[in-house]
């Protein structure tokens, strides 16, 4: 049973003003097997609300982490892009954190290890915290990062904190994730060391607002944040947020700098984004980017369906290209089915034979594309529309072309 969020997650506000209401959908990574396809799927209400306290823009419904996460299809390795960000991002932090073999470098929610190994090839003591067992696993087994499958709280920090505190504590696309807010940060307020470093990466609610990137709005996704809403949850609990980039993974990303609030200042980049969320009215739930939002996903739905409609009424044979939970939530709202598309392919072999919630579309391996040629793609995990356009040369070559729906729908 899930449990109706009435007050802010991060600020216990109660006056929260409805954005977007996506209806009743499946959870979006609960790919089926053949044998489920006839059974009931269970959905949930999928509504999307600001805080106009603390701006922190959060859906409504909490869905057990346990259902959701402790088996979990998404491999972070299986993205070129997602692994060549993590080396980057670790031989950086390396270099100007001075880190050595005496430190401990932690990651809340490791996965398999993408960022880790990083660390671990360079000599550096690391430990990852991973709730999904058969991700921790690989981590394990196939990289040797120590892992911890378990669910990231203050308990789990204070344990670990009684051993050794970490010198790095990284948290990448994972705050979105948390129903009690405070006490994850309160937790890695606990574990990290008096001059150490937590690195966070979160989705930006501005370009997800501007850009219309309604698709990431899914039941694991609780909240999507403005550095606002972050900047008032760190200095709840006495950490600040010291400096901040946007990066441009996963449609646009803020990467924050955090230590103890007595061991740092903000930047100029903080104040200056601080600034500019101020003058797009962050605060303000009638603002110009949240009352367009709406407006904006309708338009993109009749654009969609009928680019398709036509496309099929025209004799073309129309699959998509990624089996994540951004195309789930896409795929189902607008009702894309399987009279419109024939079928998914994924690069992950641990979502080929299965099917995608809902709409029950079969998911293949990529290389079904050039077995099958079909006419149009419609590439769903447009966030990592340039890897996939690489991947795909010989299919573009043979005639095949892709539809890109977001921001607007085209074809390219």
């Amino acid at each position: 049973m899930s449990q109706m969020s009435a007050t802010c997650r991060s600020c216990n506000h109660k006056g929260l003003v409805e954005i977007l209401n996506l209806a009743c959908t499946p959870l979006a990574n609960n790919l089926l097997k053949e044998s489920e396809l006839k059974k009931p799927e269970a959905v949930f209400p999928l509504q999307l609300v600001h805080c106009p306290k603390c701006s922190l823009l959060q859906i409504t419904e909490s869905v057990p982490p346990e259902t959701l996460f402790s088996s979990y299809p998404y491999f972070s390795s299986f993205s070129d892009t997602m692994v060549s960000h993590a080396k980057n991002l670790a031989e950086r932090l390396i270099k100007n954190e001075n880190i050595t073999s005496a430190d401990l470098v932690l990651e809340i929610a490791s996965n398999d290890g993408y960022l880790l190994q990083h660390y671990k090839s360079a000599g550096v003591e690391v430990l990852g915290v991973e709730p999904a067992k058969n991700i921790a696993e690989v981590a394990i087994n196939d990289k040797g990062i120590n892992t911890i499958v378990e669910f990231f709280n203050e308990e789990l920090a204070l344990s670990l904190a009684g051993q050794r505190k970490a010198k790095i504590i990284h948290a990448h696309n994972v705050l979105a994730h948390v129903p009690d807010l405070n006490g994850f940060v309160e937790g890695m307020k606990k574990l990290l060391r008096d001059d150490g470093l937590i690195l966070v990466e979160v989705p930006y609610a501005r370009p997800f607002l501007e850009n219309c990137e309604f698709d990431t709005i899914y039941h694991e996704h609780l909240c999507y944040f403005s550095l606002t809403a972050l900047d008032k949850l760190f200095k709840r609990h006495d950490l600040t947020v010291c400096n901040v980039k946007q990066v441009e993974i996963h449609g646009g990303t803020i990467q924050l700098e955090i230590r103890h609030a007595e061991h740092s200042t903000r930047s100029v980049a903080v104040e200056s984004l601080l600034a500019e969320e101020d003058n797009w009215q962050v605060n303000n739930s009638e603002g110009v980017l949240y009352r367009d939002f709406k407006n904006k996903v309708q338009r993109i739905k009749l654009d969609l369906l009928l680019m398709l409609r036509q496309l099929k009424n025209n004799g073309n044979r129309i699959a998509a290209y990624g089996a994540a939970a951004k195309g789930s939530t896409l795929l189902n709202y607008f009702g894309i089915d399987k009279s419109l598309i024939d079928y998914v392919v994924d690069r992950s072999t641990y979502k080929q034979g299965f099917y995608m919630p809902g709409v029950h579309l079969p998911i293949y391996k990529p290389e079904h594309l050039l077995k099958d040629q079909p006419d149009y793609v419609l590439l769903l995990t447009w966030n990592f529309a340039e890897e996939i356009l690489k991947q795909q040369k010989e299919y573009i070559r043979r005639g095949g072309k892709f539809i890109v729906p977001l921001p607007m729908p085209k074809i390219i």
